[in-house]
């Protein structure tokens, strides 16, 4: 991928090029950011021009590149067993997969990714085998003479195991060899590998980046791309998906109002409770991925709502389509008496999934939690 391939964000390609040509090229960058910002696009940019940049034959170079089949070029990203990979899974298994996904949309999320490859039922990991092949993988020189790169997708994903295997070589590398870390939750990732790396945060995409992106790459209006951009709120993945009509939140959408409903009507009636556990079930029914992706999709929801009460329109760019439902109503419900609590509670839901929880137990401790907080007075 081409730096000019890459939506906006003139800033970081301006500075990667320069420091790049004045030879301060750091060992281990770690590139934070949002989902759909532009991270990995980023990065296959740079590594790009770091392996063409030298090269003997910089045409051949670059279409290896593109192809995402440059022999100095490493990937590791989440995984695990899936129908065709039954053990010991690893990135080296699935690069067939990786190209085709990073070909369809290169701004796609850790999600997708699990559901490309048939595992959105399990939690992808970096483990420690994969750890493994990356030192075995660097120690190799060279296929070119010219640098190797490393690009460490959604590297807040691996475990300690896995970190703890990396440490050595992220901070005394062989010469040449560039790791470039990806990670959407910086905090995620052990404080010994951030303090190794060299920091660089990526902004959301402006507005008038995604409707460059949707009007040039999709081939659609601009009238109608400036309302996904709207929608999008920085996330260029998320306005693709609002374009083919194939996003998870409209789902998601559904299962949070029949939610907070049966929450409402749960007052004074203790009937619903049956409610609340039958919607637990549905939830917990559905793999962990999905289960978090629709917790973070009720956090941005309960945001959303507390601006819309608090009159911040210039931020709202929610736009429920379940009909009967009253964003603006339900939004006086949400205000800076409830938010916080409402928030840490659904953050340490999370939590729980994460760690591998009783799903049903969880959702349901959250959905009678729900049941009080809502009801709370505005402080």
């Amino acid at each position: 991928m081409d730096f000019s391939e890459v939506l906006g964000l003139t800033f970081i390609k301006k500075h990667l090029q320069q420091s790049a040509d004045l030879g301060r090229i750091p060992h281990a960058q770690l590139f934070v950011g949002a989902e759909g910002s532009g991270t990995l696009p980023m990065a296959l940019a740079y590594a790009q021009y770091l392996l063409c940049k030298e090269s003997i034959d910089f045409e051949a170079s670059k279409l290896k590149c593109e192809k995402l089949s440059h022999p100095d070029l490493h990937f590791a990203f989440p995984v695990a067993i899936n129908d065709v990979v039954k053990k010991d899974p690893v990135s080296n298994l699935f690069l067939s997969d990786w190209r085709s996904f990073i070909a369809q949309n290169p701004y796609g999320n850790l999600f997708d990714w699990l559901q490309f490859i048939g595992i959105e039922n399990k939690q992808g990991i970096i483990n420690v085998d994969e750890a493994e092949q990356i030192v075995k993988s660097l120690k190799l020189k060279s296929y070119e003479g010219g640098y190797k790169v490393m690009i460490i997708w959604m590297a807040e994903k691996m475990n300690t195991s896995a970190a703890n295997k990396l440490l050595k070589l992220i901070e005394e590398p062989p010469a040449k060899t560039v790791f470039i870390l990806i990670v959407e939750k910086e905090e995620q990732l052990i404080s010994t590998i951030r303090s190794r790396c060299q920091v660089l945060h990526f902004p959301l995409l402006s507005e008038h980046d995604i409707v460059n992106g949707l009007v040039s790459g999709e081939n659609i209006s601009e009238k109608e791309a400036l309302n996904i951009a709207h929608q999008a709120n920085g996330n260029y993945n998320k306005a693709l998906n609002i374009l083919r009509n194939n996003s998870n939140d409209l789902v998601f959408e559904q299962w949070f109002i029949t939610w907070v409903r049966s929450a409402f009507k749960a007052k004074g009636d203790a009937s619903v409770i049956a409610q609340l556990v039958e919607w637990s079930e549905n939830i917990a029914g559905t793999g962990r991925e999905t289960q978090k992706q629709f917790l973070n999709f009720c956090l941005q929801f309960f945001r959303q709502a507390l601006l819309q009460n608090y009159a911040v329109t210039d931020l709202i760019f929610l736009q429920p389509k379940t009909e009967n439902f009253k964003f603006e109503s339900f939004s006086k419900f949400i205000h800076s008496g409830n938010i916080i609590d409402i928030t840490k509670e659904i953050d340490d839901a999370i939590y729980h999934i994460e760690r591998n929880g009783n799903a049903k137990i969880i959702f349901l401790d959250l959905s009678i939690k729900l049941t009080r907080l809502i009801y709370k007075n505005d402080s």
